[in-house]
């Protein structure tokens, strides 16, 4: 190997491991804990959904809802991010009865990166 091409090698190393170590470069809000959680199955109904992130979020830019199985929205406010916390995304819900529900959110994080998914919860029960 020449001493040109050990010294490009080495740059690209150093570079990879710049990009890498910066965690900031390829940050995006990411679910930490959902509440309730991810397949969860309730003997009554919940009174909010509540998700926390691992990144602050930016409130103007993020949704949340909560569909029946039919897909109509169960509920009727809207999602506020916490003021005490700006992880968190929550939603009150009004009583919901015995079947699976859908929560969808999109979420800005303040690094401007946009993560959008879904999950299920079943109620059964009263």
């Amino acid at each position: 190997m020449t001493a040109r091409a050990s010294s490009r090698i080495s740059l690209a190393a150093t570079v990879l491991a710049a990009v890498l170590s910066s965690g900031v470069v390829f940050a995006h809000a990411l679910l930490d804990k959902s509440e309730p959680a991810r397949r969860a199955v309730l003997t009554h109904s919940p009174a909010h959904v509540r998700l926390w992130f691992n990144e602050r979020l930016e409130p103007a830019f993020c949704e949340l809802s909560v569909l029946d199985a039919e897909g109509r929205s169960a509920t009727a406010q809207a999602a506020r991010v916490s003021a005490q916390n700006p992880k968190l995304l929550e939603l009150a819900l009004p009583t919901l009865g015995s079947g699976v529900y859908t929560v969808q959110y999109k979420v800005v994080s303040v690094d401007g990166h946009t993560v959008k998914a879904s999950y299920t919860f079943t109620v059964k029960g009263p």
